[in-house]
């Protein structure tokens, strides 16, 4: 019975790493490069998990990773409008393309009502 704890305790732990190992982003990975981590926890299970949590996993997983609520707004490099002028621009033309759409759905819906009453 001790075996089978044993047995299964290490596959939980042989999962959770490969999972664990999938899921974390490339750049905070240490040591080795994902598919290398992936290959030392397949090959060598217990022990390669165990050198994952020790070695490999990123450090700085502990705390929100997000200060607002919405996440996306936190990205490097995302697009900080200056222009409030233009965002209006962007805005308005964003309605009217919307509009757009209402107004030719509602001609094809009021056109296929025509070829089902005529039908």
């Amino acid at each position: 019975m001790p075996y089978a704890v044993f047995g299964l305790l290490t596959l939980c732990l042989w999962v959770y790493c490969l999972i664990d190992i999938i899921t974390c982003p490339e750049a905070g990975i240490r040591q080795l490069p994902k598919m290398g981590w992936l290959i030392v926890v397949i090959l060598i299970p217990t022990l390669g998990a165990l050198l994952w949590l020790v070695l490999g996993r990123p450090l700085n997983e502990g705390g929100p990773r997000s200060t607002t609520a919405y996440g996306e707004y936190d990205r490097p490099g995302r697009y900080v409008p200056a222009d409030a002028e233009a965002d209006e621009e962007f805005l308005r033309g964003l309605r009217e393309r919307a509009e757009q759409q209402r107004r030719e759905f509602r001609r094809q819906e009021q056109a296929r009502r025509e070829r089902d009453e005529q039908a």
